[in-house]
């Protein structure tokens, strides 16, 4: 008589399960803390101007009164925090704006361009969204966690495409659709699960998609230069960077014609940050935002002659060519900015729905694994007079 197998037979199926299974396993975690993260830093722009409403925007003496030279406001930010040397000096064209001066790793200080007062520091919203940022983005430490960071992300997407691929009814029916479209409140346990595990993936898969997408670009070199070249452009070379070292003193007296230029360069600019230069003969960096039209943040990089103020490189964003247009929407698109408001709310749902997914994926798994175990190590063996009897 010819045996029949016990096993079920591994189909194309069954080995993407499995695959879904264990990336979900090994990822779920690290997606777990990314997907909070980024729930919380969702509308980290809006939070910030907020709190630091009081350091950011001054009223104007009068109108139509003039700032300061931007020499003398560095200055005056220079006195007030004198252990460091200032590392760049921002400022928007708005009356109301205050400016901005960079200590590197130490922060900011706000000064009234009016008076000269100092404001004060970057609130402690602004650090906090900055640590969680670190979190979202590497772990909290950017030599460990990047790694792990960017192949959870990959995992991700894995999760996202193969969960789609078991979804996908054998017979489409009313029934089957529903069971994974619809919430069924009266689910327990593993049922209940399953049933949200499968919903919030269904609604919430196209999101996912563009979302660990543009994270994949972000993460990796080789992604970001792939979209650049189907993009039909040459991938810039990679950035160097540059030896840590003590913080060099940029002489004040060069500051007023640095900006003086990037002015003249951009005279409709919504924003200047110039950047001193961080090596003893390296360039000044300035970005210049142009107000927003099509893209949330348009913006141009102009490199200075620190000496002489001459322009060494203009990049005007909307001579970017293809490639470099794409990769710069990649940020806005991660994020939900690219669409404002609305566009942040949908960002907020793709990442409530990944908390959800990996925790939900994270308790079928240990299900699964764990308590099939124990059933296994607390049944009672059979002996073979048991069996008889």
């Amino acid at each position: 008589m010819e045996k029949v197998s016990a096993k079920p037979a591994m189909t194309f199926r069954n080995i993407l399960f499995w695959i879904h299974l264990a990336a979900g396993t090994v990822a779920g975690v690290v997606i777990l803390v990314m997907s909070v993260t980024g729930a919380l830093i969702a509308f980290e722009p809006q939070i910030v101007d907020f709190a630091e409403r009081g350091v950011r925007n001054v009223p104007p003496p009068a109108p139509g009164a003039q700032r300061l030279n931007m020499e003398t406001i560095v200055a005056k930010a220079r006195e007030a925090f004198p252990e460091v040397p200032p590392s760049g000096v921002s400022m928007r064209s708005e009356p109301t704006s205050s400016a901005g001066v960079s200590f590197g790793r130490e922060g900011t200080l706000f000064v009234n361009p009016y008076t000269g007062d100092v404001l004060g520091q970057g609130s402690k919203i602004h650090k906090l969204m900055h640590d969680i940022q670190d979190w979202h983005r590497w772990l909290g430490s950017r030599e460990i966690g990047r790694p792990v960071t960017g192949v959870s992300n990959a995992a991700f997407l894995i999760l996202v495409v193969t969960g789609v691929y078991l979804w996908w009814p054998r017979r489409w029916a009313g029934t089957t659709l529903k069971a994974v479209t619809r919430f069924n409140p009266r689910l327990q346990g593993k049922a209940r699960d399953w049933n949200r595990h499968n919903v919030i993936g269904f609604w919430c898969a196209p999101l996912l998609v563009v979302i660990t997408l543009t994270g994949l670009v972000m993460s990796y070199r080789w992604a970001n230069d792939l979209l650049y070249r189907l993009a039909g452009n040459e991938p810039p070379p990679a950035r160097q960077t540059v030896p840590p070292g003590p913080p060099l003193e940029f002489p004040l007296d060069r500051v007023d014609p640095l900006w003086a230029r990037a002015e003249a360069q951009a005279p409709g600019w919504a924003s200047i940050r110039l950047r001193f230069p961080q090596q003893a003969e390296g360039p000044a960096t300035v970005f210049i935002q142009e107000p927003a039209t099509w893209h949330p943040s348009p913006r141009s990089l102009l490199t200075l002659n620190p000496v002489t103020a001459e322009v060494v490189k203009w990049e005007p964003f909307s001579e970017y060519n293809l490639g470099r247009t794409l990769r710069a929407w990649v940020r806005p698109i991660h994020t939900g900015v690219a669409g404002g408001i609305p566009g942040q709310i949908i960002a907020l749902i793709g990442a409530m729905g990944g908390i959800m997914l990996a925790w939900t994926g994270l308790a079928m798994a240990w299900r699964r694994i764990f308590q099939r175990k124990r059933e296994a190590v607390s049944a009672p063996a059979v002996t073979p007079n048991q069996t008889a009897s």
